[in-house]
């Protein structure tokens, strides 16, 4: 297929065209995809890609950690977001597509959702890729039911269509839901899924946390109601208890010291009118992925470049 991108001004950060790299070399390409199928509670994730790309124009270049303005060495480009149809599968199927001929160009796939669901089409590309591929999720919910309300791909069941393949294997962050039908698929794998709950936070080891990711490729699957609901209201299911910035930050740049972050999603924002701190926070969560993953990846540590 051939991709078609958005302009720089119009794209992912607002870059100037002579700030830009070409967006067939950019390193990052971002993938808007509003897939809203199957909300259980409050709506309006259709509208979370758009709402993070506006919301980028106002993120600041440079980055006070790594002392840098860190796009500038690897380039983004944005694609224009397709006209999303109602039917789960068969739109998973499209962004697998989509996924897959940005990693055959040797780049790194950034999809903004959209629902929690759209995680089950990203990760096949990288399944087929890496037999010792490892997840890191950051979320409320466990997302380990098969099926919800007779959705196999609902949001609820996103997790547990990733780990239909065998040898995935997860670090679930921040989790603070988990129903009762999903304790025995939980049991029955333990060995490939590791759960740090919201309400151990105060307790949790970062090193410990990251460990499983070792030495792996890593995917990362950002819900953002896996931040703190006084930090995050504009998403479906808004919940107390959950994660603040410097808890993901020190997590992500852990994990990015490990493991290599290969591809990553961001899903759930619901833009509220009034509330454009949401869409701010998950442009800035979406642009220090990026930083942590990519920089990493170019031959400089992250103590290199402080």
């Amino acid at each position: 297929m051939n991709f078609d991108y958005l302009s720089p001004e119009d794209g992912f950060l607002g870059l100037q065209a002579e700030q830009a790299a070409a967006p067939e070399e950019a390193r990052a390409v971002i993938i808007p995809f509003g897939l809203e199928g199957s909300v259980s509670y409050e709506g309006g994730t259709r509208r979370g890609p758009q709402a993070m790309i506006a919301a980028s124009h106002q993120v600041e270049l440079f980055d006070e950690e790594l002392w840098c303005e860190p796009f500038s060495q690897y380039g983004v480009a944005t694609l224009k977001e397709p006209t999303i149809g109602e039917t789960i599968a068969e739109e998973l199927d499209r962004l697998e597509a989509i996924v897959e001929q940005v990693l055959a160009e040797g780049r790194f796939p950034m999809t903004f959702g959209g629902e929690h669901s759209i995680t089950a089409g990203t990760i096949r590309p990288f399944a087929r890729r890496y037999d010792d591929l490892a997840m890191l999720h950051f979320d409320a919910h466990a997302d380990l039911r098969d099926g919800y309300e007779g959705e196999h791909y609902s949001h609820a069941a996103a997790i547990r269509r990733c780990l239909d393949f065998e040898h995935i294997e997860i670090v679930s962050v921040g989790i603070r839901n988990i129903s009762a039908e999903e304790i025995p698929f939980l049991d029955q794998n333990r060995h490939r899924i590791h759960i740090h709950w919201g309400k151990d936070r105060a307790r949790w080891n970062v090193e410990e946390i990251v460990a499983p990711l070792k030495g792996r490729p890593i995917y990362l699957t950002f819900d953002v109601d896996g931040f703190d609901a006084s930090l995050m209201p504009a998403t479906g299911t808004p919940e107390p208890g959950g994660l603040f910035w410097q808890d993901a930050m020190e997590i992500i740049k852990a994990a990015s010291e490990v493991g290599t972050i290969i591809g990553a999603d961001i899903n759930e924002l619901a833009p509220r009118e009034g509330l454009h701190g949401c869409d701010f926070l998950a442009a800035k969560l979406a642009y220090k992925i990026l930083n942590y993953a990519l920089t990493s990846r170019m031959g400089q540590s992250m103590h290199d470049l402080l």
